[in-house]
């Protein structure tokens, strides 16, 4: 779906307030004050703070299943490369997109059937089928071990960077990175997190030696 810039800039503080703040706990009247406009807008544009929440997951995985179909259709990179750029685009989200991360993380901790499990539910669920194929790909070739949970990889991939991001400042203290500036920082973290994951996943998916 395409997004005018009123739209994205709603959505946008939308995002920050909901990680802050929690779904239940960011009002409307909070988001319009964010955005610097009219509540009004919001129904306008969206209809309801639920139908506004939907926009945000949505204008951050769009493009996940596009990436999948544009790796398999790829035949100039190795199947373990496939899933080395997957390691990379799932490394960039969460530094890049770490206000959504937060509302992932916080929604998912709330035992409840609420409509926003749902829509985790079901965005983790298109992602895992997609990723499934990758790996069924891989193991028709011979590329693959045949006993892969993919479930428990990406666990292992959202888990690892999830964790990395949420005690990012307690790795930096305990390496002595602290004299570093931010943005320094955020790119060292991007590159240890990349190496450190594809040699994990080399080991435990490749049949390579």
């Amino acid at each position: 779906m395409e997004y005018s810039e009123k739209q994205i800039a709603i959505i946008k503080a939308a995002e920050k307030l909901f990680a802050i703040k929690g779904f239940d706990g960011a009002s409307v009247r909070d988001i319009a004050h964010e955005a610097d406009i009219n509540v009004a807008m919001i129904s306008y544009y969206f209809g309801s703070k639920e139908k506004l929440m939907e926009a945000v997951f949505e204008a951050r995985s769009s493009n996940i299943r596009l990436k999948i179909e544009n790796l398999l259709a790829d035949d100039k990179l190795s199947h373990l490369g496939k899933v080395n750029v997957l390691i990379d685009d799932y490394v960039d989200k969460f530094i890049h997109q770490q206000e959504f991360h937060k509302i992932m993380m916080r929604e998912q901790m709330i035992e409840k059937d609420t409509p926003i499990a749902g829509l985790i539910h079901d965005l983790k669920k298109r992602n895992l089928e997609s990723i499934k194929r990758l790996i069924e790909e891989g193991q028709k070739k011979g590329a693959f071990k045949k006993n892969i949970d993919v479930v428990l990889m990406m666990t292992t991939l959202v888990g690892t960077v999830s964790q990395m991001i949420t005690s990012q400042y307690f790795y930096k203290k305990m390496n002595n990175l602290e004299h570093m500036e931010e943005v320094e920082f955020q790119k060292h973290m991007r590159k240890k997190l990349s190496i450190h994951l594809k040699n994990l996943f080399k080991q435990s998916l490749s049949n390579e030696q």
